[in-house]
């Protein structure tokens, strides 16, 4: 099996490498721990009981959040924003969202038109991958139960007026669902000063956490309209049938990835200790020297430019060649791990004029890429480009 031993530029996709500490919280549980959460009154097992908490309470803390028991934890975004739309929406509700949504809000929210009749707007964006909040005004109905728009791009890297879009909900009376899945862990998220009812991200990407792991924030007093996504046992109120009503146990039936979540636990004392201001200008160096090396090779397009605002991604297109082959010759021949495709949001694709050419090749950078790979990449693109 190959290992990493190249360039990994995929962490849109997941992070590595992750922390050394990571690697060691995992292997810790897994060789000297092993216990359940919530499923003992033995030494071992409120042990791992005060890590989970200690995991809520570090990612409470990273989001500004007052009440860490708003903090729900999940197996991935895909199972937090699934958790959000079908605990939240009911028979007859619109929803607002936005062409760049990914597949795991577009998926769900088509199946909800056929199970609960719900209707949804899909605002266009612009050819950076921009949304305009007065086209999200505008959009909103009578009905309108929900705004759900992803935070940044997962093809793009540009970053969505958020502050105006909440605003513009809170005005309308809706609610809000953000998908952080590619900038929690590179920009900073206060959700004490910004009023999101729903944020969902996984903990695997900019986090740096093990994959297995996912959050769902939900408002305070919000709870009481989403309905439980999974029913099981929770290890509390083991005497009634009923679900619990109370958080975090409402959504957290069966076991914990807890493994995983030791590893998370280690990530965000990483991120702690090196600042995520830090962090998210040293991507955005490398984001810069990227965009700056690809556009100086003829017969590469680099998209979204002209962007104020964006996370360490980078889409580009090789003229006369396919984005798979591209992403292909850079693995074989280059030892560099991309990504190529319509990365499940083929609405960005049609915004880009990207998807009947197959999509992009995108690079997304990580805390661990160095300026020295993001030259060899420039340089092995210019290889292929004049090959080509």
């Amino acid at each position: 099996m190959a290992d990493h031993s190249g360039i990994y530029l995929d962490n849109s996709a997941t992070s590595f490498p992750k922390p050394e500490a990571v690697y060691e919280a995992v292997d810790r549980f897994n060789r000297k721990i092993g216990a359940s959460v919530g499923r003992g009154t033995y030494r071992l097992a409120t042990d791992v009981q005060a890590e989970v908490q200690r995991c809520r309470k570090q990612i409470a803390e990273l989001f500004h959040v007052a009440r860490h028991e708003q903090v729900i934890f999940t197996f991935n975004g895909t199972d937090s924003l699934n958790m959000a739309l079908f605990g939240l929406l009911r028979n007859g509700d619109h929803v607002v969202t936005s062409v760049l949504e990914h597949n795991s809000v577009l998926r769900p929210l088509r199946t909800l038109e056929t199970q609960r009749n719900v209707t949804t707007t899909y605002v266009e964006a612009n050819d950076q991958g921009l949304v305009d909040p007065t086209d999200i005004r505008a959009a909103i109905q009578p009905n309108t139960k929900l705004i759900a728009l992803i935070h940044a791009s997962n093809v793009t890297g540009t970053i969505q007026p958020i502050e105006d879009v909440v605003a513009i909900a809170k005005q309308a009376g809706a609610f809000t669902l953000i998908d952080a899945a590619q900038t929690a862990g590179h920009v900073g998220i206060n959700l004490g000063d910004l009023p999101i009812d729903l944020l969902a991200l996984p903990g695997h990407k900019g986090l740096l956490g093990p994959l297995g792991t996912g959050i769902l924030y939900i408002r305070p007093g919000l709870e009481e309209q989403i309905e439980s996504y999974r029913l099981g046992g929770t290890g509390s109120q083991s005497e009634d049938d009923k679900q619990p009503q109370c958080l975090p146990d409402k959504y957290e039936s069966g076991n914990h990835n807890t493994p995983a979540l030791f590893g998370l636990s280690a990530a965000v004392t990483f991120l702690n200790e090196q600042g995520i201001d830090s962090i998210g200008r040293h991507g955005n160096d490398l984001t810069q020297q990227l965009i700056e090396r690809f556009a100086a090779i003829p017969g590469v397009k680099v998209f979204a430019t002209e962007v104020d605002a964006r996370v360490p991604v980078v889409s580009i297109a090789v003229e006369n060649m396919e984005p798979q082959i591209v992403s292909a010759i850079l693995d074989e021949n280059f030892d560099i791990q991309t990504r190529a495709g319509l990365h499940c949001a083929p609405g960005v694709h049609k915004c880009l004029g990207t998807l009947d050419i197959g999509g992009t090749v995108r690079f997304s950078i990580g805390p661990f890429n160095t300026s020295e790979q993001i030259e060899a990449a420039a340089s092995a693109v210019r290889d292929i480009a004049v090959a080509g």
